[in-house]
């Protein structure tokens, strides 16, 4: 035989051999460096002003987290299998301070996977800067302060909440829809409550209308008796208060106290905590008051990904014996984003997770609705729509969805009766 003619196929055979070897030495490696379990590092708070609400995120998070591991955990792309989830979480009591310290040890010594905050703004605030300074991605669940978003970044994601920027445009479109000219604002000095207020300004006077009364109170405050008759007394036909759910119950416990009235009256939280609210001030305080209504008041049947509001609301009530509110919504939702997050990312590391979050971007539904982030890290994609509390038999509130109008299940009672 012609050793010419072996020699190619020979060289050929032997760089198959040496590409298969390289290939199943490249797998066993990437096998070996496969994590027993994912660490998802969070916080909540178990006292302190924001423990209702903290929780509620924490709970849904944690049913998230025991759904899928009844399945084996979650599919990690990067390493071609499912692998359980493992919750690492601390209790900061409502404390940026605490917070800070905790966030740290999440990333340094805990060297958690995945880091997620906790509940809203204030205790997300401290730890977007920390979260960048460490190159990690930082899953946001309900922190939307319009000052985490003004540059781009690739270590922040909101991702169960809008941008509390554009939280107030549809409540802004209704009152100029149905006319209202005067209009007085109290929020609380947080970045959290304050975007708000600047957006529902800007869009008032966009419209004509100029507030006839702008005032900011701590984040703390708990005494609203003066500044409700100071905020009469500029004659106003709606009045609007943006706080966290402690601020809104001493405000309406206040407002049901004073035998003041006003026509229209906005708070954020009762569409988010009515138990909470209702416990609190009672269903006469709540009644035509108006709100963001949230998941599962309102409810997404067609999802791509995780369960439909129904079906979430279903499997939680079963797994907690409860009815999950809007933040257990929120926690759950979370969960399944990173899930979702884990299944694309073709590497194991924060650059590739939150290029995956950003291709799932307008193209994924949950059931809080459309995911949609922009390249500064806000949620775009799950507006509210604004809602009356309206009697429904003794001591029960509906809700009415007033705006938009291809979300209306009623109209209005303005003005509101006095009561």
């Amino acid at each position: 035989m012609d050793a010419r003619r072996t020699r190619k196929p020979l060289t050929v055979l032997k760089a198959a051999a040496a590409a298969m070897a390289c290939a199943v030495a490249s797998f066993g490696a990437h096998a070996a460096s496969a994590p027993s379990e994912i660490k998802i590092g969070t916080l909540y708070a178990s006292s302190g002003s924001f423990a209702v609400a903290s929780q509620g995120q924490y709970e849904g998070l944690k049913f998230w987290a025991e759904d899928v591991n009844k399945t084996g955990g979650v599919f990690v792309k990067a390493f071609g299998k499912k692998i359980p989830v493992k919750l690492v979480a601390y209790d900061d009591q409502s404390s940026t301070s605490t917070a800070t310290t905790l966030y740290n040890q999440l990333i340094t010594q805990d060297k958690v996977d995945v880091l997620v905050a906790d509940f809203g703004s204030v205790l997300t605030s401290v730890a977007v800067p920390l979260a960048a300074e460490h190159h990690m991605l930082l899953i946001d669940p309900t922190g939307s302060g319009a000052n985490f978003f003004t540059q781009k970044t690739d270590y922040l994601a909101d991702v169960s909440i809008p941008s509390s920027t554009v939280w107030p445009i549809p409540l802004a479109n209704f009152l100029l829809k149905q006319q209202i000219k005067r209009v007085a604002i109290i929020y609380g000095a947080n970045d959290f409550d304050a975007s708000q207020a600047e957006t529902m300004k800007a869009e008032l006077e966009k419209g004509g209308v100029k507030p006839v009364f702008y005032h900011s109170v701590p984040t703390n405050e708990s005494n609203y008796n003066v500044l409700l008759h100071t905020a009469k007394a500029a004659d106003p036909q709606a009045l609007l208060e943006f706080g966290y759910p402690p601020n809104d119950i001493a405000f309406l416990r206040a407002l049901s106290q004073s035998g003041l009235h006003f026509d229209m009256t906005f708070t954020i939280f009762p569409g988010q905590l009515l138990q909470l609210l209702t416990k609190n001030v009672g269903t006469d305080a709540l009644a035509y008051t108006y709100t963001y209504p949230t998941p599962p008041l309102v409810r997404y049947e067609k999802v791509t990904y995780g369960m439909n509001t129904a079906q979430f609301e279903k499997a939680f009530q079963a797994a907690d014996n409860k009815a999950p509110t809007f933040l257990d919504s929120a926690g759950y939702n979370t969960g399944i984003v990173m899930q979702k997050m884990l299944e694309d990312a073709p590497k194991f590391e924060q650059s590739d997770f939150h290029q995956a979050l950003m291709d799932m971007s307008g193209k994924t539904t949950t059931l809080l609705g459309a995911f949609q982030i922009n390249a500064n890290g806000a949620q775009l994609g799950q507006p509210f729509p604004v809602a009356q509390m309206v009697p429904d038999g003794k001591d029960k509130l509906k809700f009415v969805v007033v705006y938009p109008d291809d979300h209306a299940t009623g109209k209005p009672v303005f003005p509101a009766p006095k009561h």
